[in-house]
């Protein structure tokens, strides 16, 4: 029985990093897109590469889930309450990405696997849920459009006397580097989430001693899954954030993209705490629109994400509790 688990949280982790990758495309190739700055293959190609890249170096956040987050049970409620907890935010990825709607694989996972938790009577340490996981959650997205809004303002005025013209050519071709920047910086924080939960499986039917890294395998076969399913994109959720928010220039689309790679670099390398790509983009773009006015926001679609948003980690655990509760009684 142990063993069937593993094998079916092993598969039900690769559809949910490729999930991730499809659904959060639009982290790293939106504005870009909208810009002009780079096509669609070569934004898709680029930040599918650049996510496998990125995927394979650090640890910290896989090591936050997995070390920190629960008192990682053995055999069959490991194993089934990360299932569970997969379940959920698989289903829940895909139902945001069909309403064309960003939401958060990181909040949808995290939120399964406390839901699942809770049903299985597990520990749930809930002092580092909140310093690790929600502090950071709530920061994010007010470090996104701070930072967003006061880069574009430092860059307009620095830019000034510049001709308009050979300005939104520079930034355009700036916009290749900063957009490379977020694909990388979204390797490094999805798929050591992915990493993670694998790893308490493992852990949980005795396959690898507690404390132990990640195995190499995992870690590789989670960072090509995501890259795999970024190269698809979804187009659905692309069209959200590049036209539907706002409309952005080559200058806003950079300062955004420049903002929200620094924000995931900073979870991912200094506080090795799982942040959303996307809030954190989303808010940054907003953020970045909102130098030329509240006007130029359209703030009913700001409004319908942000309740996605705030509904993803509640509803992934409800999904996740039933689906462990479900299985349990079979």
């Amino acid at each position: 029985m142990d063993s069937v688990l593993l094998v079916a949280v092993v598969a039900a982790a690769l559809v949910f990093a490729w999930t991730n990758g499809f659904h959060d495309a639009a982290n790293a190739v939106a504005t870009s897109l909208a810009t002009g700055a780079l096509t669609p293959k070569i934004a898709l190609g680029l930040a599918a590469v650049l996510n496998v890249v990125g995927s394979l170096f650090g640890v910290a956040v896989a090591d936050t889930l997995r070390r920190t987050f629960y008192d990682v049970p053995v055999s069959h409620p490991g194993a089934g309450l990360v299932l569970a907890a997969l379940l959920a935010a698989i289903g829940w990825n895909l139902l945001t990405w069909w309403w064309g709607l960003p939401s958060s694989s990181s909040h949808a996972l995290v939120g399964g696997l406390a839901g699942a938790g809770l049903v299985a009577g597990v520990g749930v340490h809930w002092d580092v849920m909140w310093g690790r996981v929600l502090v950071p959650t709530l920061l994010s997205p007010v470090a996104g459009f701070l930072g967003a809004w006061v880069l574009v303002a430092l860059l307009l005025r620095l830019a000034r006397d510049a001709e308009h013209g050979p300005t939104l050519r520079r930034f355009r071709l700036a916009q290749t580097v900063s957009a490379s920047a977020v694909a990388l910086g979204h390797g490094l924080q999805d798929a050591q989430k992915s990493t993670a939960v694998v790893a308490i499986a493992l852990v949980s039917v005795g396959r690898e001693p507690a404390g132990a890294d990640a195995p190499m395998w995992v870690r590789t076969a989670m960072a090509l899954a995501l890259g795999l399913g970024t190269a698809f994109g979804g187009w659905r959720i692309i069209k959200t954030v590049a036209r539907r928010i706002t409309r952005v220039d080559p200058v806003q689309g950079f300062a955004a993209e420049l903002t929200t790679a620094g924000a995931l670099y900073v979870a991912s390398g200094v506080l090795g705490a799982p942040v959303s790509s996307t809030v954190v983009l989303v808010s940054a773009v907003t953020g970045a629109g909102s130098t030329r006015g509240l006007r130029a926001i359209h703030w009913d679609v700001v409004r319908r994400i942000g309740a996605v948003v705030l509904v993803t980690p509640v509803a992934a655990a409800v999904a996740a509790a039933t689906i462990y509760f479900c299985g349990s009684l079979l």
